[in-house]
């Protein structure tokens, strides 16, 4: 965030030495300034006692703490889910000074992603906006309460979008916003704020000894995971129930196959009983191409094509084994939680 020029009274101004050559501030200057602030401070009054602390305790863990952000009247919180797993006990915070216990509703890994419900009444509560809106280069506000410091503010711009990082669970978590806010342990769920006042990210990783380098996730995938945790307190997703990793596929024999020039595709290399793979003629030592006519490159393309539920039809596999092109059927099942 710029420095703030302190802007003196007339008479207050010390006077200009003759040496002087900085060029004279221009009441433009004074005005975008202004703007700027006055930006973050409205944005920072309307949202900021929808902000929370969350502090976690248990007896077989850690303590810890972190942010979150009221998104509806009843006391609904979202926060990260790395922030309240393993809690056994949760207490919210507010600005007003005062506190509430809470609980866990549900949390989903793969998104980082968490919802929690205060036990008693939450001052305000936040909107959300549409991250699919954001630019690079726009006002971006956090607050959050950084290495136990609440009600921290700082704002930045959008560095870029649809970064993808790793959940903890392996998966990758797509559409990421990366800005140049500062982040600290502790801002981990607050929420990531634009110039209008809307919730458009949850403020999630920071790059540690990186400057400037800050991640979110969007608001548009935590709307469709509050969706899921609020109905049945997980999110559902596929499951084929297979193991495997990426391998490179040979020029010749992608040319041979006719696999328009993909360069790799995903070595089943174990098969889960309980799952539909094992029963739908897949073998280890297969690997997976295509996936309902989708190309598959990597294991993150099969985490995709599973990734909404309910599916309702059989998933089209197509497979190279013995240097062949084989075509088979799956039905997935509800991953297990």
């Amino acid at each position: 965030m710029p420095s703030v020029a302190l802007v003196l009274d007339p008479a207050e101004r010390p006077p200009v030495e003759a040496n002087d050559t900085s060029p004279p501030q221009s009441a433009g200057d004074d005005q975008a300034l202004d703007a700027y602030s006055r930006s973050v401070v409205r944005v920072v009054e309307e949202v900021g006692p929808a902000v929370v602390s969350i502090s976690r305790s248990s007896r077989h863990g850690p303590a810890g703490a972190g942010s979150g952000v009221v998104f509806a009247p009843d006391g609904y919180t979202l926060t990260n889910a790395h922030v309240v797993d393993g809690a056994e006990h949760l207490q919210l915070g507010f600005t007003d000074g005062t506190s509430c216990g809470a609980a866990v509703v549900g949390l989903d890994h793969a998104t980082d992603l968490a919802v929690v419900r205060a036990v008693g009444p939450a001052p305000a509560h936040a909107h959300f906006g549409a991250s699919s809106e954001l630019r690079v280069g726009q006002l971006v506000v956090a607050i959050g309460n950084p290495l136990g410091f609440s009600s921290t503010v700082s704002a930045g711009v959008v560095s870029a979008l649809g970064r993808t990082m790793r959940a903890r669970d392996g998966r990758a978590m797509e559409g990421i916003i990366q800005s140049d806010v500062a982040l600290n342990p502790g801002s981990s769920g607050g929420p990531l704020v634009d110039s209008r006042g809307r919730v458009v990210g949850v403020n999630t990783a920071i790059i540690l000894g990186a400057q400037g380098i800050s991640f979110s996730v969007p608001i548009d995938t935590a709307k469709w995971v509050i969706g899921e945790l609020m109905t049945s307190g997980r999110v559902r997703r596929g499951w084929l129930g297979i193991s495997g990793q990426n391998r490179p596929l040979g020029r010749e024999l992608v040319r041979r196959l006719a696999l328009s020039g993909q360069a790799s595709g995903v070595e089943v290399g174990g098969l889960d009983a309980r799952g539909p793979a094992s029963r739908s003629g897949l073998r280890t030592g297969d690997i997976v191409v295509r996936l309902d006519e989708r190309p598959v490159r990597s294991v993150d393309d099969i985490h995709r094509a599973l990734q909404k539920w309910p599916i309702v039809k059989p998933l089209k596999l197509a497979v190279v084994r013995d240097r062949a092109l084989v075509e088979l059927e799956v039905m997935p099942v509800e991953a297990p939680s």
